[in-house]
């Protein structure tokens, strides 16, 4: 994906799930959310585990199907054998998210080409924060 496609992502796009959100400040999920919520995102939070919490003023749930709106942007913080999987239950939700984003050194050519199959942008290996701090 280009520089200026990713630049039409981050402008085009307000809502972000971070799949993979931790309660932890020192971990990435973590700041990335901040810094998106602190740059006009809506953004939420999935994990299991902080199912009903609400860290940092973002509400976390325990799955995509969970979310009470749709997510423009599904932002992936999880190992790249999860990715596949959860591009299938990504396709399994009552709407389209425009975009797939896994962070840096998440990469699954089978989840990316499930999700382009499937007329969802595929953005892999790249840092949301860095990316939106180039725009």
């Amino acid at each position: 994906m280009t520089t200026s496609q990713i630049k039409k992502v981050l402008t085009s796009y307000n809502s972000v799930a971070i799949v993979g959100f931790s309660h932890n400040h020192q971990r990435p999920s973590n700041r990335i959310g901040r810094y998106m919520k602190g740059n006009g995102f809506k953004v939420m939070g999935v994990n299991p585990g902080l199912a009903g919490r609400e860290i940092d003023e973002i509400k976390c749930y325990a799955s995509l199907k969970e979310l009470p709106e749709e997510a423009e942007i599904i932002n992936i913080f999880r190992r790249s054998e999860f990715v596949y999987d959860l591009v299938e239950e990504i396709l399994l939700l009552s709407y389209k998210p425009k975009v797939v984003w896994t962070q840096i050194g998440v990469i699954s050519s089978e989840a990316k080409e499930l999700a382009l199959k499937n007329d969802i942008e595929y953005i892999e290996n790249k840092c949301i924060m860095v990316e939106h701090t180039l725009i």
